[in-house]
C-alpha cells in the first residue's frame, strides 16, 4: 500500500501542472491573506506564498528542476509585465521630466550606497570576496544581478536569495521608514521603493498608489542600468 501510495505521489509531482496548479493557488491564497489583513506589509503575497511552496517541495523530495519546468510559461509573463510599465510612466512623463535632477541625484547616491553597504556589511563579517561580488547587485532586479555576480566571480543563487529577500525586506520595511521620515509623496515614496526593494517594492507601489508606482517602476529600471554600469567600476577599483 505504501509502495502504491508513493508511486502514485511520484507520478503526481513528475508532471508539470501539479506545480503550475500549486503555485497559483498559493498565490491567489496570499493576495487573500494581504487583501483581508488590510494590505499589511508584512503578508505581502511574495513573502507568505513562496515558503508553503517550499514546504510541499522539501515534503514530497521534489527538485527545484522538475517544479521550474512545470511553472516556466508564467516566467514568460514577466516580459509583458515589464512592458505593463510603460503605461503609468507614460501618465507621469511630465513630472518626471520636471523632476530629473533630483532623480539623477537620488539614482547615483542610491545605486552606490546599495553596492558599497552590501560589501561594507559582508567585509566587516568576514564574508570571502566571492561572496562580497554576490551580495552586491542586491538592489538590482533579479535578471541583471545574476549575471553580475557570475561575471565577477559571484555565486548566482546566492545572488537570487540576496535579492529576494532585499525586495521582501524593503517592502515590509519602507512603509515604516516613510512614516517616520514624514514622507507623504506618493512619487518620493514610489521611487525610493523601486530603487531599493526591486519587483517586489514596485509591485506594492503600484497596488498603493498610480503615482508611486509609475516612478516605483521607473527607479527599479534606472538601477538595473545604473547598477550593471557602475559594478564593473566598483569591481575594477578594488
Amino acid at each position: 500500500m505504501n509502495e502504491l501510495l508513493t508511486r502514485t505521489l511520484d507520478s503526481m509531482t513528475a508532471g508539470p501542472l501539479p506545480w503550475l496548479v500549486l503555485t497559483i493557488a498559493c498565490y491567489l491564497g496570499a493576495v487573500w491573506l494581504y487583501k483581508r489583513s488590510g494590505q499589511q506589509p508584512w503578508l505581502i503575497p511574495v513573502f507568505t506564498a513562496v515558503p508553503v511552496i517550499v514546504c510541499v517541495l522539501l515534503l514530497t523530495g521534489t527538485p527545484y528542476a522538475t517544479y521550474q519546468q512545470g511553472t516556466a510559461w508564467l516566467s514568460l509573463l514577466v516580459g509583458p509585465a515589464t512592458v505593463a510599465l510603460a503605461l503609468p510612466l507614460y501618465a507621469q512623463r511630465d513630472r518626471i521630466r520636471r523632476l530629473w535632477r533630483p532623480i539623477a541625484v537620488s539614482l547615483v547616491v542610491g545605486c552606490v550606497v546599495a553596492l558599497l553597504s552590501a560589501m561594507g556589511i559582508a567585509w566587516l563579517f568576514g564574508a570571502s570576496m566571492e561572496s562580497m561580488v554576490s551580495l552586491a547587485p542586491k538592489s538590482a532586479t533579479i535578471p541583471i544581478a545574476l549575471p553580475l555576480a557570475e561575471r565577477f566571480g559571484g555565486l548566482p543563487s546566492l545572488a537570487a536569495v540576496a535579492v529576494a529577500i532585499t525586495g521582501i525586506a524593503g517592502t515590509i520595511v519602507a512603509p515604516w521608514l516613510l512614516r517616520v521620515l514624514h514622507c507623504t509623496d506618493p512619487a518620493v515614496e514610489g521611487f525610493a521603493l523601486g530603487l531599493t526593494a526591486h519587483a517586489i517594492g514596485t509591485a506594492r507601489s503600484i497596488q498603493q498608489h498610480p503615482t508611486a508606482g509609475a516612478f516605483a517602476a521607473l527607479a527599479m529600471g534606472l538601477n538595473g542600468v545604473a547598477t550593471a554600469v557602475a559594478m564593473p567600476l566598483l569591481m575594477a577599483l578594488l
